[in-house]
């Protein structure tokens, strides 16, 4: 019975070291489910999964129901998570019965999904609808039911393997950016009691056990109050400031940010919402929502020009290239600085075996060329039919299917490319009449609508400020986003200059307008041809993962002054290599480039 309790014991949630404001979102959302979940972001060890695991020790009983942990897996079927046809009782009764999935388990408890960013779309939409409204509903199979769904739902990601679309971060109601940057006593403290839990994890958890109790009675007091919190119109008028301030899409912060603010006020014991409480969730709120150009939460005064520009360069930094510095040293002549530049330049050129090296001081944003319309060819994707041709190919279900197959309607045969591999039980013993094993085996409708993602490679080294090839890369940029936008595809945008990889865009539907985050990119340093390519080559890996019905297409948009090799790597994906280089007598390598990539090769001088 002992070995079976230390089996069984959780580190406590009071024993964590650090991570105050991780902390504050789980219990937030732990009074409040209607918050509608907490996202964690960060790298591996962090404590994500040792705090979401330990909050569900926290939560009272409610409804005769202990609360459960439960923990969504990657591979999860929709079946799987909102329940499905019971197909047994179907079988032996006769009589239609639903089968309650994960979303049922989790009522009352914990639904954590480790590594969300790779969970397929429509199963974190259907999570996050759930989750918002407290109630599953399904209409499915032939079967029309609704159960209660109250869970707190944690989701983790590590930015590291992929991101997760604006829409959907939008639904999380709380977000956290967590980092594995501890100081040397915490290292240690986190040591010390870890290896404390390992070596008898009942008397560790009893030496906690006061303040497990304390945060029980306080998460439960904090819901009994909830319903009681008023929030007056100051703070209303607060709550939209900062929204606007922020600059976010649509409503949904000011509703959670209101939401949250109740939350925190009942976990303190208030009944009114103070402006303290709405700086607390603030930040919760705002992180994953907050858009280009919006003001970060901060307590600090709206008036403080230095603080205003502090945020500006982060925004800058986090949203692209940011302007270089001016020179610190404004003694010399030009001549003498046009000559340091040039010794540079061609130092950084034998050293690095880059064409285009040039000093940062040397960074320039040219203007899109709107006026360059770009015609580009089409590139046909082959991924998209040959997973097509696999998975409707006839496979043996069974004898009794076999011997009958002659006798089957075109109803249930899989020769129809309408049709998948995966088996309709409803329509199968509805056509059956009870017969088993049945005598035609329906099929469910694949979607027929092929996703897509273009990803752009756009250099934005020093070469392309010759002859403004940068204003007309940018243009190239822009046709392929526009023509993305019209057709509803996805798109991501990566940079590659000054020896460095930047995300321009991340991989999401294609936006409306690109034209000012494309005039704001500078050009300068180096051409990292070859880090591009593997960047690029582990963002294909990532996103056919996540999406397997996927098609991707890959647009490199380079002059080619770059003199590394890159015969041994291959992205995979149909690739359309883009010389924006205009010179008579080329210096770069495009079409060289091309070959080797298996890429289609193609000038911007023939594209306008």
């Amino acid at each position: 019975m002992n070995q079976q309790a230390q089996e069984k014991s959780i580190f406590p949630f009071s024993a964590v070291q650090g991570q105050p404001l991780f902390k504050l979102a789980l219990l937030l959302a732990t009074v409040n489910p209607l918050i509608g979940g907490v996202l964690i972001s960060g790298p591996r060890g962090c404590a994500k999964s040792t705090l979401a695991r330990a909050v569900a020790d926290l939560l009272p009983i409610k409804e005769n129901v202990t609360p459960q942990f439960v923990s969504l897996p990657l591979g999860a079927s929709e079946e799987m998570l909102i329940g499905t046809l019971d197909l047994d009782h179907v079988l032996k009764d006769k009589s239609l019965k639903f089968s309650a999935g994960l979303l049922k388990k989790a009522h009352q408890g914990v639904l954590y999904v480790d590594e969300v960013n790779l969970l397929p779309d429509h199963l974190v939409d259907q999570l996050l609808d759930v989750a918002s409204s407290g109630v599953n509903i399904v209409e499915r199979d032939g079967i029309s039911h609704s159960h209660d769904a109250r869970f707190t739902l944690i989701g983790t990601m590590n930015p590291d393997e992929g991101e997760l679309r604006p829409q959907l971060q939008d639904r999380f109601g709380l977000m956290v950016e967590l980092d594995n940057i501890y100081s040397l006593e915490e290292r240690i403290n986190i040591i010390k009691a870890r290896q404390s839990f390992d070596q008898d994890k009942i008397a560790f958890c009893d030496n906690y056990q006061a303040e497990q109790i304390l945060l029980q009675q306080q998460i439960n007091d904090a819901q009994t109050l909830l319903p009681k919190v008023t929030c007056d119109d100051s703070c209303f008028i607060d709550i939209a400031t900062r929204c606007q301030q922020a600059n976010v899409d649509g409503l949904r912060a000011d509703i959670m940010m209101h939401r949250a603010s109740v939350t925190h006020a009942a976990w303190c014991g208030r009944r009114t919402v103070t402006l303290e409480d709405i700086e607390q969730v603030a930040p919760l709120v705002l992180l994953h929502r907050m858009q280009s150009g919006g003001t970060p939460p901060s307590s600090g005064s709206n008036n403080d020009s230095s603080s205003d520009q502090q945020s500006a360069k982060d925004q800058s930094a986090k949203h692209g290239f940011s302007r270089p510095q001016a020179p610190q040293n404004n003694a010399s002549s030009p001549q003498q600085q046009s000559s340091q530049q040039q010794t540079d330049h061609n130092q950084q050129e034998t050293e690095s075996g880059e064409w285009g090296a040039m000093p940062a001081q040397s960074g320039e944003a040219q203007k899109t060329d709107l006026q360059s319309k770009a015609n580009l060819p089409q590139l046909v994707s082959t991924l998209k039919s040959d997973a097509l041709s696999k998975a409707f190919k006839p496979k043996k279900i069974s004898e009794e299917y076999n011997k009958n197959k002659q006798g089957v309607t075109s109803k249930g045969n899989r020769k129809s490319a309408l049709t998948s591999t995966k088996p309709d039980w409803f329509n199968t013993l509805a056509n059956s009449l009870g017969q088993w094993p049945p005598v035609q085996l329906a099929f469910k409708k694949v979607s027929t609508g092929e996703q897509k993602l273009h990803l752009i490679l756009l250099d934005t080294s020093a070469s392309t400020l010759t002859d403004s090839l940068s204003s007309i890369a940018k243009a190239v940029v822009m046709n392929i986003t526009d023509g993305a936008y019209l057709q509803r595809d996805k798109i991501s945008l990566l940079g590659f200059g000054n020896d460095n990889v930047e995300t321009i865009i991340k991989a999401g539907r294609a936006p409306k307008k690109v034209v000012n985050l494309l005039d704001n990119i500078n050009a300068m340093g180096g051409t990292p041809l070859r880090l591009i390519l593997e960047k690029a080559a582990q963002s294909i890996k990532q996103l056919s993962q996540k999406y397997p019905g996927l098609s991707l297409f890959c647009y490199l948009i380079t002059d080619g002054r770059s003199r590394v090799d890159i015969d041994d790597l291959k992205l995979n994906v149909p690739t359309l290599l883009i010389d924006i280089e205009k010179a008579q007598i080329k210096r770069g390598r495009g079409k060289l480039l091309a070959e080797q990539l298996d890429a289609e090769y193609v000038e911007v001088a023939n594209l306008v």
